[in-house]
């Protein structure tokens, strides 16, 4: 029945029925609602939540629903206080004015404190005021007794109020305060609130004093990211379709939702994300205008279709999740144990650490386990307590790391990286201000020369980004293998643009899926599968010793790259020899480590990430290559520039590793300034397909399809320059490949670049 409530005795929670209240389901909003919940406070006892339930549940938290349970003690003390309400003639044993005064006390204690406590405190001030001037314009005996009544009644009532925490809130700001207006309520309640169709709960008012520092919509989701003050998180407020439904929309996704419940997805539906969402889509689409019909409720086709999706998201779909990861700026998106009590929190590209707006709650946590499980078809419970894998959203790849119990004593927690839907190109981070044109030259000529590479550095320093990077620098004609545990590099995307490559995954370290094939001998198949470039996602086990085995003997005829964890060339000797086991000299097979930061700025509140040294491991050295001076650095960071600077080892030409590769090649051997001249021309080529984005302020020419047909054009040109001329002219390649490039941009873009 329509006010009856249930005590949820668990979570110390009452949740109210307001469907069908003719007074509707908002404390901050509505007189009748505040005092009937403040009739359930006094009758339940200890509460910690309110719930008013109707088509969107309100939950008044901790705070709130302290305040309000304040207020019902006080007004159950006041009830209980006899002499309040006792018919008192007063000091001069006069009648007249008995019947108002109890009358007036019995109002505010029985009935305004109930529905508008601030309304009634003053009133019960206005008063005390009104008596005491009163008292001064009447005669000495009406004096004398309006002075009994304020000191014994009407301050009595006044002392109690003046305790509570909802008046000490709001007590400097009555002066000239409207009696009846709820807009003081709507400051000091913000419930989260959660359509019934949904499990996450959200809180839709701002802060007060919140500045709006950024505004943009991803699709039709409406984001702020606001700065409050004496705060140094920026809040990330999130306003997706979905939250500004009407009432009657509400019913109808509720309703379609639990018909839909009927149809649970099988395991072979979960791991075929797309095809499930094909069904539930055309499911909800159908059902929803047939339930729109039964209700006699006209939809337009485009608000069935808004309806059908949102219905999606929240069926076949991950719900919250998808709405929050669609947004390209959100990086990383953090879950903490115990959940329910606390927001999402996020790295923002632009605004980096943020609270959210968002609080799933602990039905959102289980259906979320439960999808990761599935389409991982890896546990996750008490005795493994740990799940790492990835999940395919519409707007990309998304890493997942999971723990529960054992591990958290408080539930479930995740950690999410978002993926970026497009691999990362060498043009894309030098545009992020992450690398120069030398460097990404440098790389570029590298990875041409068939060499070893790691990416090194600390966790969320770009290492991962910047391996898929290389990726798109390696001709299309070679093949390539990938071996990851838990699949992060863009290979689909590649495949799509014409590469030859090939995904094995391999056991997680982390989880010991035992039919899952472990990373070494992943390793070791792929040397079995023909000659390819061998790229491994992280090198952190026993894998490393295999990798080492095939560089050593002369396995891998390609390029080989991988990223390691580690803060620098001997971080990364460290971990390789002393960690993972690899021995000392077997290290040599490594040519060449990049090392990727996090930087901070001085007043702590900013980071930042760069490429911060490239350097070549040099092979006369026996134990120690730090000692024995084996690590030259070719490029190094100079955070007063904020620019990866070349050394003179490597501008003198000097370098072991890039002498190396020239003497493989006729028109190199022996001959520095061809090798400088043709890492400047790569240089120069991706430094002049960045100006022409920046110049047209469109970037899509940066991105991995046309960059690496770029790529592939300037192999071509330098091919056909070379037999036309006997030499690789650089001024030749780049004429002829820079108006390749501009031609190509002007069919994709529309117009010609300046």
């Amino acid at each position: 029945m329509v006010c009856d409530y249930e005590y949820e005795r668990e979570q110390k929670r009452i949740k109210v029925n307001c469907r069908g209240c003719f007074y509707g389901s908002s404390i901050e909003d509505f007189e009748t609602c505040m005092s009937r919940t403040i009739d359930k406070l006094i009758e339940a006892g200890a509460v910690a939540n309110v719930v008013l339930s109707s088509n969107r549940e309100y939950e008044y938290d901790y705070f709130q629903t302290r305040m309000l349970k304040d207020m019902a003690g006080a007004i159950k003390s006041l009830a209980r206080t006899k002499k309040l309400f006792m018919v008192d003639k007063g000091p001069n044993n006069c009648e007249r004015c008995v019947a108002e005064r109890v009358g007036f006390i019995q109002n505010i204690v029985g009935y305004h404190l109930k529905r508008d406590p601030i309304g009634a405190y003053v009133r019960l001030v206005r008063e005390i005021k009104y008596l005491k001037q009163k008292s001064r314009d009447s005669y000495p005996n009406c004096a004398e007794c309006y002075n009994d009544y304020i000191a014994h009644k009407l301050l009595l009532v006044k002392g109690v109020l003046d305790k509570t925490e909802m008046i000490q809130k709001v007590k400097d700001r009555l002066v000239g305060y409207h009696i009846g207006s709820r807009e003081i309520y709507r400051e000091l309640f913000h419930p989260t609130i959660k359509p019934n169709f949904m499990l996450t709960k959200y809180m839709t008012v701002i802060p007060m004093g919140a500045v709006q520092i950024d505004r943009y919509f991803v699709d039709k989701t409406e984001v702020q990211c606001l700065r409050i003050p004496g705060r140094v998180n920026v809040r990330y407020h999130l306003t997706p379709p979905e939250f500004n439904l009407g009432e009657t929309e509400y019913s109808i996704l509720d309703t379609a939702r639990r018909y839909m419940a009927a149809h649970k997805p099988n395991r072979s539906e979960f791991t075929e994300p797309e095809r499930t969402r094909e069904i539930f889509y055309n499911i909800g689409r159908d059902m929803i205008t047939d339930i729109s019909d039964t209700m006699k409720i006209t939809l337009s086709p485009k608000k069935v279709d808004e309806l059908a999706e949102i219905l999606t998201r929240y069926t076949a779909g991950f719900g919250m999740l998808e709405v929050i990861l669609a947004d390209e700026n959100v990086q990383d998106l953090f879950l903490n144990a115990p959940v329910g009590q606390m927001p999402f929190f996020l790295f923002h590209g632009r605004h980096e650490e943020c609270d959210t707006n968002i609080i799933p709650t602990q039905e959102d946590a289980d259906a979320w386990s439960t999808r990761f499980r599935i389409a991982s078809g890896r546990p996750l419970d008490e005795a493994n307590p740990v799940l790492d894998t990835e999940i395919e959203l519409p707007s990309g790849r998304v890493r997942v790391a999971a723990i529960t119990r054992t591990l958290s004593p408080d539930g479930l927690a995740l950690a999410l990286r978002r993926h970026r839907d497009k691999p990362w190109t060498y043009q894309l981070m030098m545009n992020a201000n992450m690398m120069t044109p030398l460097s990404a030259g440098l790389l570029s000529f590298i990875v041409d020369g068939a060499r070893t590479m790691l990416f090194a550095g600390t966790r969320s320093s770009g290492k991962t980004s910047m391996l898929g990077a290389t990726l798109t620098e390696i001709m299309k004609r070679y093949r390539i293998i990938t071996v990851e545990d838990t699949l992060e590099l863009p290979v689909d995307a590649l495949s799509d643009m014409g590469y030859n490559i090939v995904r094995l995954k391999s056991r997680s370290v982390i989880t010991h899926v035992e039919i899952e094939v472990p990373t070494d001998e992943a390793i070791r198949t792929s040397l079995r599968l023909g000659d390819s470039c061998l790229i491994i996602g992280e090198v952190r086990s026993l894998e490393a010793k295999a990798l080492y085995e095939a560089m050593r003997i002369g396995a891998l005829a390609n390029v080989v790259a991988g990223t390691i964890h580690g803060d620098s060339p001997y971080g990364v000797f460290d971990r390789v020899v002393n960690d993972l086991g690899v021995p000392p000299t077997s290290f040599k097979a490594t040519d060449v480590i990049i090392m990727n930061n996090r930087l901070r700025s001085a007043d702590g509140l900013h980071t930042f990430r760069r490429m911060i040294s490239i350097t070549e491991i040099t092979k006369e050295w026996d134990e120690d290559p730090q000692k024995e001076k084996a690590f030259v650095p070719l490029m190094v960071y100079n955070s007063k520039t904020d620019i990866l600077e070349p050394t003179e080892t490597f501008l003198n030409g000097e370098s072991y590793i890039l002498n190396e590769i020239a003497n493989r090649v006729k028109e190199w051997r022996d001959n520095w300034e061809a090798i400088w001249d043709n890492i400047q021309l790569r240089a120069k080529v991706k430094e002049t397909l960045v100006g022409y984005a920046k110049k047209m302020e469109n970037f899509s020419i940066l991105e991995a399809e046309f960059t690496t047909e770029a790529n592939d054009q300037f192999h071509v040109i330098s091919e056909k320059v070379k037999d036309e001329y006997g030499s690789l002219d650089s001024q030749r390649i780049f004429a002829r490949w820079n108006e390749w490039t501009k031609n190509e941009i002007k069919e994709k873009v529309g117009r010609y670049p300046s």
